[in-house]
């Protein structure tokens, strides 16, 4: 899946939800990798070298903190999320494409916190969540990607989306409404490799099976 922005650079998030066990070692892929403090228990297991801690680390142990030296990021704003934290630094940073890990299991209202504040940032920020079984996104109004033939392809609303057409998958779509509570398109199939998706108003989030 590719990121929005055209720049190359893509820096990798880790948060604090479920460890991912697939997560891509290569550190060449990624510019830069941050990681938020709570995410800092699973770090060391996964072998993930971390450029920056962010956080207010207020249950973070002390003793732990001068070892990172000028990599640690305390940011003291209880009116925003770690995660929220960590994308205004590396959008001041000058990076745009973010892979980010570990942005869904365990408490799953900070699962849709994660997501309100991705969507927060879509205008600015290319955020791509992964974990072991997909990868999701706030897509743009036009859209396109490449995906196997018979991988799960799902389409959220979150919460309405209006003017949705598909091309490539197992059950089109043709100007249709996607609404919290009608109806969502889950669990649908690419048939064709390219995926074409498009709307016309509302927020549509994607789901792709890996």
């Amino acid at each position: 899946m590719n990121h929005r922005f055209l720049e190359k650079e893509v820096v990798a998030l880790f948060l604090n939800g479920t460890p991912p066990k697939i997560y891509c070692k290569k550190k060449h892929y990624y510019k830069k990798i941050f990681s938020v403090d709570g995410a800092f228990h699973y770090i060391k297991k996964i072998g993930v070298k971390v450029d920056f801690f962010i956080g207010d680390f207020d249950s973070f142990p002390k003793k732990n903190l001068p070892s990172f030296g000028n990599n640690v990021l305390e940011k003291k704003n209880q009116n925003q999320t770690d995660f929220e934290k960590a994308l205004n630094i590396i959008y001041k940073k000058g990076f745009f494409n973010i892979n980010v890990w570990g942005g869904s299991g365990k408490e799953q209202d900070h699962f849709l916190g994660n997501l309100s504040t991705a969507l927060k940032y879509k205008k600015k920020l290319s955020i791509i969540f992964h974990d072991d079984y997909h990868s999701y996104f706030f897509s743009d109004k036009k859209n396109f990607f490449y995906q196997k033939k018979n991988k799960k392809i799902s389409l959220f609303p979150f919460p309405e989306v209006e003017g949705i057409f598909t091309r490539g998958l197992k059950y089109p779509i043709s100007n249709g409404l996607l609404k919290i509570g009608e109806h969502i398109g889950i669990r649908n199939e690419a048939c064709k490799n390219k995926i074409e998706i498009s709307y016309q108003r509302g927020e549509l989030l994607i789901f792709i099976e890996k």
